[in-house]
């Protein structure tokens, strides 16, 4: 079960410690920065919306989903907030394994409050790339699902720096069909050349 928290909230806190949860809820409003937390994380999974946070905040280890399992969840359902994990001791080799999932770092407990607060206003920063260079992403992709099969032939040939000519003897087309798709695959990437379709295919594809 989750509060309410604001609805500016950027932070999402998951933890099954109730004082752990009130303690760093105080925390961030003393700083400026409203939390939303969640006693688990199948709390967090049933939220609306998960990846409208800025970042997350989440234990290592928790009954039923731990931090860990939490993270590579959100992984395969989309965008992921970067992430921080608060670890006891003994979990800190856990904490290293999750730093290779694509978390930002982990705290060990007891934190020193400011390191924390720090911390997570580095990932509030750092969501805002992120969030952008995946949303392109998600664009390019798309783009590329709308080319058909035969603009894809073409487009791998042109990018491999062979010419109409080539392509169409590789192809068994005429240059002026070469052409078209050609230009058709410019138009529907959004770019004017090759070359800048090359450097946003190695960018974002």
């Amino acid at each position: 079960m989750s509060s309410t928290g604001s609805s500016e909230s950027r932070i999402a806190l998951v933890d099954d410690d109730a004082a752990v949860r009130d303690a760093l809820r105080w925390l961030f409003a003393s700083r400026g920065h409203a939390v939303t937390p969640f006693d688990s994380a199948q709390a967090l999974l049933s939220d609306r919306d998960p990846s409208r946070f800025a970042c997350l905040i989440l234990d290592l280890r928790m009954p039923g989903m731990g931090g860990m399992a939490l993270l590579q969840t959100l992984q395969a359902q989309g965008y992921t907030p970067p992430t921080v994990f608060l670890t006891g001791h003994g979990d800190v080799p856990q904490a290293v394994a999750a730093l290779k999932l694509g978390a930002v770092d982990f705290l060990e407990k007891p934190f020193d409050d400011n390191a924390l607060v720090s911390l997570v206003e580095h990932c509030l920063q750092l969501d805002v790339a992120q969030r952008a260079t995946y949303q392109q992403r998600g664009l390019v992709r798309q783009r590329l699902s709308e080319l058909t099969p035969r603009e894809h032939e073409v487009m791998v040939l042109f990018l491999d720096g062979k010419l109409n000519k080539q392509i169409a003897d590789e192809l068994a087309i005429s240059m002026k069909t070469v052409e078209v798709h050609r230009a058709r695959v410019l138009d529907k990437m959004g770019v004017k050349s090759a070359v800048e379709l090359a450097n946003l295919l190695k960018t974002y594809g």
